[in-house]
């Protein structure tokens, strides 16, 4: 080495208490600066503020280009590519040939009147006129099928399925209207 460059060395001790043992020694070897390289020259110029702050508007206006991409969070362990096309139906002909038709009709719900003695009591005491109904019928259903057929306003309907599993309905009118006038109509009596 040479004169000029000295060599120091430091030694450092560390420990926690007096009587402890040597922790850690450090050993560093220093040249004085006269042996160092010497200092590069700044060689990049400073820029203008003003344009450095042209060049800064353009990026925040374009949009900037270290946009963070998310990523979908996916719920099942196997892929399927997505489906995108999705046309219109246009059928080379159509797959039900007429619309289906309704299978309780008025004419499907009223069977036939009752003309037994009960049921001719019941015109008579009662306003009510009894009926033979389609076991499917319900009691509005055959509220309204007798208020097409008959014209005539009705204020219950009550209904009992028969022990030869036919269904009988017994059909109150409103006060407005005459049992025996209507049953005369139909042709009941």
């Amino acid at each position: 080495m040479q004169n000029s460059a000295s060599i120091q060395i430091y030694v450092i001790f560390i420990s926690k208490t007096l009587n402890q043992q040597l922790l850690s020694v450090r050993v560093g070897f220093f040249a004085p600066y006269s042996a160092m390289a010497p200092a590069k020259a700044d060689l990049t110029k400073k820029k203008d503020p003003k344009a450095q702050a042209v060049k800064a508007a353009k990026a925040v206006k374009s949009g900037s280009t270290f946009k963070k991409k998310s990523s979908k969070i996916r719920t099942k362990v196997t892929f399927h590519r997505p489906k995108t096309l999705k046309k219109d139906r246009n059928p080379k002909y159509p797959r039900i040939s007429a619309p289906g038709r309704n299978r309780l009709d008025q004419y499907q719900v009223l069977k036939c009147p009752l003309t037994t003695e009960s049921a001719m009591k019941k015109i008579e005491d009662n306003n009510t006129l009894v009926f033979i109904v389609d076991i499917h019928a319900d009691k509005k259903k055959i509220k309204d099928a007798v208020k097409k057929m008959y014209d005539i306003q009705i204020k219950k309907v009550n209904t009992l399925i028969r022990p030869d599993g036919t269904k009988k309905a017994y059909v109150r009118l409103t006060p407005d209207y005459d049992a025996l006038d209507v049953a005369n109509k139909i042709g009941i009596i």
